[in-house]
């Protein structure tokens, strides 16, 4: 047998370009792709297959094993400069002549840090490794010498026959042999590899289809030579050799591992690939080890921490060598030095050494053991959190790492799978327009809730699942309406459904899309019932009676046409064509005398559309004899036709679809997860990116894109790119930051010049220019690909700031085939600077591997905070390369949940876990590395002052059981409790004003210049705490007259001092106070007094004599009044600058949070019966009539074949997928505004960090509440009319910590508001703090917060009118507003 060998060449062409595109961290599998230049396979001959050494089908996700775990574990530990740091430490310590403190100080934190944490990382390998076990022992039937004998999964090898059976999972890449269903067809899930829930055919070459008996394929050996092992999931290219003859094997013979087999009894096929050679094993990206950025940065922190020892070392060893020389050598006749010193230089080195070691407190080893405490902390307050539990799945939401919680709060991209993520892939029946008459519409939405129509005594063979409430259609049947009847005669022939009756009455339809699988059980429950269907038939059940339709023809759909139509033969002989499909293609395809049904049934479209519905019309027309004779002929020909036989065919359907009668349409909903498009309103608020990755069409994408609200009919533009070469991708990519920056310019301009009109450039409602849809037709013809005029000659792309300072709402949709080539090295940055842009994008029918290689972009080049949400397996690779991983445990398995680093069951809970958890856990961190840095500073940096008084001697100043009590029981637990529980606003504040989560994605709580500002305030501290006790107590006498000038009252009085100022500083940095806060912080201080009177009693003097020398010393220091005097003098000196500090910085750039606690603070003291309260009016996800107030005319469109494929119509009439038995086949946003943080990130890109002082933001649909609010495009203006009531919150606000004395500025108006396009009238705002409701454009009203100056002081500090006034536009509004405050 001869094997061409020209085959690996035209592979080469196809795949390896492909893998050297891969992005870091997935080279690896490139690589050995590569070395692979084609695989061949002998069916039933290990020993030929072992010559190539393939992989067998042991899968490992694991990290680790017992042998590499400790080292491997210890490595990446180390890789922690501060641990690296602490182990140089102990090494010091354990030299005895530098060594002035005991080595357990640093071995047992150390210890203990290194094994939690290695605990930690065990623990999740342990899981990991079960995984992999329950997969690798799974039972497969393997074809052995003739006979099937179970293995287990692992042990499966390449060129195995195995046998599969019903709803069992694919165990390798499979080469399908045969089938026990007719043709070798077989039917297939594959929801694990690329998120599809619908049924897909696979189908054997036709040589090895009768190969069913074990025998035959016992005797079976084929030999298939293929592409190497890839990541491709769409595509398989390979040649089977048998008999001397070769047959060509493309990916519709291939079963992929992760595929289950669903409505077949049995299949054969043979391994081709196996184990991490499989597609589903190339598309999983490598376990990575995840760091946040306040751990590098920390890391970066920790390297210049130690510069700085190093240099404060030096100085004090050179001060130690000239004190030595120049006063030490003085007293060499009776203090001589210690061997083996014996010269100033040497006593100079050592002192170097012994500073190093004391003075390495400004960095302890509690401190990474306080980080994973607390970090332990948030992790159980997201498991524990009542509000992300889910009571239909009995579901929790769960923290799968601990490492990852402060970085939720800094987050800016989201990318989302959308099936199973978005949606539930559920769709029903809701609408319908019959002969221009509507039905599904709620009469009066403020009336009672409708009752769900019972069909059962109507119709035995209802559905008991449909739900629809509007009877009159219902009654219409009933009295027999000709064209109701009609109308669901359409939706019971005109489809591709199979149907299985296990019993007499009981139907199971598996539909090829969820779309059709609706419309026909609409049809079954209004009387219409199909039953079953032949390659030549179509069994109906209409009102009762049995009637069956001769089946001429199925004109099948593919997404050029789309539509589809069948053509039937009645009993009584009537030929009729049916046809149902887009409205953009259908509506032009009626007879004249349609126009005025077909306007009216395109209003009913519109509504529809604007509810978020999806729109197919319906239509007939009635054929004679001769008519269908002339066609059938031509279509004959058309199929037999060899060349552009789809050409032709597509050419004879055209010629059949013409001239039809109007039925009417349907409005079909897509069901999405409960608070989907409020969760995206809301993140979007707060500056988050959220981009959808689908393996799904685009008009499947964009019409989820819409339904979501992340398209919008008040979008700018949508761009569609959908080419398929290099250039042409640039092109379009070019041409759509061109028409950006055109309509950014003409909108900028508009608005200076007065203008209302883009002229030329107008948009139309749905974002499309005009023209485009001339005809009124549906979104899926209005989301066209870019049709700019002729544009200049291309250009180099704008910079970055150009493009991040665009104005307006767009949107981008990119294609896979168009992504693969956005993707390559040279075209990175122009789809980067394009997308980046847009408010949305959306990318379809991409792989696993492209999902990941689009997170890894972001990473690249835009240097944020990425997250990845998907429930599937093809999800794995985009969680595992994102830098926050979340997995929704949802219909597809839970690999995405084991790979994910937070997991839950609806993503309407990833709202609370960014907005409250995360944004609370980066809160807590900052505050409290902030707080530890400046308490170690002050404490070490005492020892540095004490150097150049004690002859650089490295004495220290405290007692080593302070300097080893103090940060693990003096000030740990305080320090604990802030960064555990502190909160700056509740967490209903945290989600009605999103815009507060902003300053985590800008890094400004803990940055390089807040840890410059700590460590400023702990060397100031430092220099108090030594210097004013040193100048008092230096002249300072007891009442007896002894002087007090001794070391022992100077160490307990700074040691006090210290203890008391750190404890003062974290009651002032705390913002929300528990018990436990209470406890902890004045506990500490008190345990400080007991211990030390303990250390210094003569109990423990007693008992050992040589360890505590100073007996009493405490008590009698502690009971001078000038001991006390100075310590309060310290207090004041240290304490007051920081509350000015704090005083002016809110008083003149506060922060929204600040705002926010003073709102709450106000309403709190001012409360008063409302009649609305915040949220009070907003309506449940469920309203029946949400849609319908927020309605707009928008463009309509089709949801014809949500996950549809070409190629089902042939398949049914061919008969090869008919049982012999029963038949089955399976199955808003706000614009920004120009507030401080908004100002920051502009002037993020040029370097520069230095905020406004003005504060706004918008206010979000609570969450909280209990009703969730209709999405409105607009929202409450600035403030209100001057006639504008006062409206007070419901409920008491939890209370807060807010430092006497600030109050906000004069230049600060905090409008916790959204932007709307109608602006309000600024001047009654002024002197407003009221939430206050606003009507918008849309027909909903929204709570917004205003608050001013005179407000805050008249309510805070009883300040009257005369400080209002001057903070207020006029004097009526003043006197209005004043009159309501009090």
């Amino acid at each position: 047998m001869t094997v061409p060998k020209d085959i690996p060449e035209k592979w080469f062409s196809l795949f390896l370009p492909l893998q050297s595109k891969k992005k870091k961290g997935l080279v690896a599998k490139a690589k050995k792709s590569r070395t692979e230049e084609e695989r061949r396979v002998r069916a039933n001959d290990r020993e030929y297959n072992d010559k190539f050494q393939y992989a067998s089908n042991c899968i490992m996700t694991s990290k680790y094993n017992i042998i590499t775990f400790l080292p491997v574990n210890l490595f990446e530990q180390f890789q922690e400069v501060a641990n690296t740091y602490f182990l140089f430490l102990l090494i010091l310590q354990l030299i005895p002549q530098i060594s002035s403190l005991s080595w357990f100080t640093t071995i047992v934190p150390l210890a203990l840090v290194l094994s939690i944490t290695a605990v930690k990382d065990a623990t999740d390998d342990y899981f990991r490794h079960n995984s992999d076990n329950q997969v690798n022992n799974r039972q497969s039937q393997v074809l052995i010498r003739g006979s099937l004998q179970n293995e287990k999964w692992m042990n499966v090898r390449v060129g195995d026959i195995i046998k599969l059976e019903n709803n069992q999972f694919v165990a390798a890449d499979l080469l399908l042999l045969s089938s026990s269903e007719p043709h070798g067809l077989c039917y297939i899930e594959t929801a694990e590899l690329d998120g599809e829930t619908n049924m897909k055919v696979r189908q054997s070459v036709s040589v090895t289809s009768e190969l069913g008996d074990q025998n035959n394929l016992a005797s079976f050996n084929g030999e298939v030579v293929c592409e190497p092992p890839n990541n491709k999931l769409d595509r398989f290219c390979g040649t089977l050799y048998w008999r001397d003859k070769k047959y060509t094997l493309t990916n519709q013979n291939m079963l992929l591992r992760g595929c289950v087999l669903r409505n077949t009894e049995a299949c054969y096929g043979l391994v081709i690939f196996a184990g991490p050679d499989t597609k589903l094993m190339q598309n999983s990206g490598r376990t990575k080890f995840k760091r946040t950025s306040i751990d590098r940065l920390m890391n970066t922190l920790v390297l210049w921490i130690f510069g700085f020892l190093v240099c404060m070392g030096v100085i004090l060893a050179v001060g130690n060598a000239v004190w030595e020389r120049e006063v030490g050598s003085l007293f060499q006749s009776y203090l001589p030095w210690d061997p083996p010193v014996d010269n100033f230089l040497f006593s100079a080195f050592l002192s170097f050494w012994s500073y190093v070691i004391i003075l390495n407190t400004v960095v302890p080893i509690s401190l990474y053991v306080s980080v994973e405490v607390i970090r332990l902390g948030h992790s159980y307050f997201i498991n524990w959190d009542q509000q992300m539990f889910c009571s239909q799945c009995n579901t929790a939401a769960e923290a799968r790492t601990t490492t990852l919680n402060e970085e939720l709060g800094q987050v800016e991209y989201i990318f989302s799978d959308k099936t199973g993520t978005l949606t539930q892939n559920i769709m029903s029946f809701n609408k319908c327009s019959i002969n221009g008459q509507t039905y599904g519409e709620v009469t009066d939405p403020l009336g009672p809730q409708p009752k769900r129509l019972d069909f059962t005594p109507f119709n035995p063979l209802a559905d008991p699942d449909f739900c629809f409430y509007d009877d009159t259609l219902l009654e219409s049947v009933k009295v027999g309406d000709s064209h109701t009847h009609e109308f669901f005669r359409l939706l019971s022939l005109c489809h591709t459904v199979m149907s299985e009756e296990k019993s007499e009455g009981e139907l199971i339809y598996k539909a090829q899309s969820p779309d059709e699988g609706a419309l026909v059980t609409a049809a079954r429950n209004f009387g219409f019932v199909f039953r079953s269907r032949t390659p030549g038939t179509i069994t109906t059940t209409e009102m009762g009676r049995p009637v069956t339709y001769t089946l001429l023809a199925i004109l099948d759909f593919n997404n050029i046409r789309k539509r589809m139509s069948v053509i039937v033969r009645n009993p009584e002989g009537r030929i009729r064509l049916y046809c149902k499909g887009a409205d953009t293609v259908l509506l032009e395809r009626l007879n004249p005398c349609n126009q005025e049904l077909m306007n009216i049934t395109s209003d009913h479209l519109n509504e529809y559309a604007a509810d978020g519905l999806r729109t197919l019309a319906l239509a007939y027309r009635d054929l004679s004899e001769d008519d269908w004779e002339m066609w059938s002929e031509s279509h004959r020909c058309a199929e037999k036709a060899t060349n552009c036989r789809e050409d032709r065919l597509a050419a004879t359907y055209e010629e059949i679809e013409q001239d039809m009668m109007l039925l009417g349409a349907t409005a079909i909903e897509d069901k999405l997860q409960e608070g989907v498009p409020e969760t995206i309103a809301v993140l979007s608020l707060a500056n988050i990116k959220i981009w959808v990755l689908t393996g799904d069409k685009q008009e499947t994408a964009v019409n989820i894109g819409y339904s979501c609200k992340m398209l919008t009919d008040d979008m700018t533009e949508v761009f569609i790119i959908s080419e398929h070469t290099v250039q042409s991708v640039r092109q379009e990519l070019r041409r759509a930051r061109e028409r950006m920056i055109q309509l950014s310019r003409t909108r900028d301009g508009g608005k200076e010049e007065g203008v209302e009109g883009w002229g030329g450039a107008c948009c139309t409602g749905n974002g499309f220019r005009e023209g485009q849809e001339g005809d009124g037709t549906g979104r899926e013809e209005g989301v066209k690909q870019l049709q700019c005029p002729t544009p200049p000659p291309p250009a180099p792309p704008p910079p970055s700031d150009l493009m991040d300072s665009i104005s307006g709402e767009f949107a981008i949709v990119i294609n896979g085939h168009s992504l693969a080539h956005a993707l390559e090295a040279d075209m990175e940055t122009e789809f980067v600077l394009t997308a980046c842009a847009c408010k949305a994008v959306i990318c379809c029918r991409v792989t696993p591997l492209q999902k990941a290689q689009v997170v890894e972009l972001i990473k690249k080049h835009k240097k944020a905070v990425t997250l990845a949400i998907g429930d599937g397996a093809n999800d794995v690779s985009m969680i595992k390369s994102a830098h926050i991983g979340v997995g929704i445990s949802g219909q597809e398995g839970i690999q995405a949940v084991l790979a994910s680093d937070y997991s839950f069951s609806q993503f309407r809970f990833l709202q609370r876990l960014l907005l409250v958890h995360g944004r609370w856990s980066y809160l807590r961190m900052c505050r409290f590395l902030c707080y530890f840095f400046y308490k170690n500073f002050a404490f070490t940096m005492v020892h540095f002052w004490f150097g150049f008084f004690c002859g650089f001697s490295a004495q220290t100043v405290y007692d080593q059981y302070f300097i080893t009590l103090y940060n693990i029981v003096y000030t740990s637990l305080p320090v604990l409790a802030m960064g555990i529980f502190d909160q700056d606003v509740p967490d209903q504040r945290s989600l009605e004003y999103p815009k507060l989560y902003e300053p985590g994605q800008l890094n400004l709580l803990f940055n390089k210049r807040e840890f410059f500002i700590c460590i400023a305030q702990g060397i100031y501290t430092s220099v108090v705490l030594f210097f004013v006790p040193c100048a008092v107590l230096s002249d300072a006498t007891q009442s007896t007259g002894v002087p007090l000038a001794d070391y022992q009252t100077f160490a307990v009085t700074t040691a006090t001092a210290l203890v008391i100022v750190v404890s003062v500083q974290i009651a002032l940095d705390t913002g929300f106070w528990t018990v436990i806060n209470h406890v902890f912080v004045w506990g500490s201080l008190g345990c400080y007094f007991a211990i030390m009177i303990a250390l210094h009693s003569q109990t423990l003097f007693r008992i050992f004599p040589n360890q505590f020398h100073f007996v009493g010393s405490a008590q009698s220091t502690l009971l001078q009044p000038v001991v006390w005097l100075t310590i309060a003098l310290a207090t004041a000196i240290c304490i007051v600058p920081v509350l000015a500090f704090r005083f002016l910085k809110v008083d003149l750039k506060p922060q929204l949070s600040d705002t926010v606690r003073y709102t709450q603070l106000v309403h709190q003291k001012k409360r008063k019966p409302v009649g609305r309260g915040v949220g009070g009016t907003w309506r449940g996800v469920g309203s029946v009539s949400e849609g319908r107030l927020g309605a707009r005319g928008g463009s309509r469109r089709s949801g014809y074949a949500f996950a549809h494929q070409e190629g089902f119509g042939e398949l049914i009439t061919s008969g090869k997928n008919m049982r012999l038995s029963s038949l089955a086949l399976a199955n808003f946003a706000s614009r920004h505004s120009s507030n401080w943080i908004d100002t920051l990130r502009r002037k993020k890109h040029n370097h520069t960090h230095t905020p406004n002082a003005s504060g706004e933001c918008s206010p979000a649909p609570s969450s909280i509440s209990g009703s969730v609010p209709p999405l409105s495009n607009s929202s409450s203006v600035l403030g209100g009319s001057q006639d504008t009531p006062m409206e007070e919150e419901k409920g008491p606000a939890p209370g807060q910590n807010t430092q006497t004395g600030l109050r906000p500025s004069t230049q600060t108006t905090a409008a916790l508001a959204s932007d709307t396009e109608a602006a309000a009238p600024q001047g009654s705002c002024a002197g407003v703090l009221t939430p206050t409701a606003v009507r918008s454009h849309g027909g909903d009203s929204l709570g917004g917060w205003t608050i001013t100056l005179g407000t805050v002081q008249e309510a805070l500090f009883s300040w009257k009118a005369r400080a209002t006034a001057s903070n207020s536009p006029g004097p009526a509004s003043d006197s209005k507003e004043n009159s309501q405050i009090e």
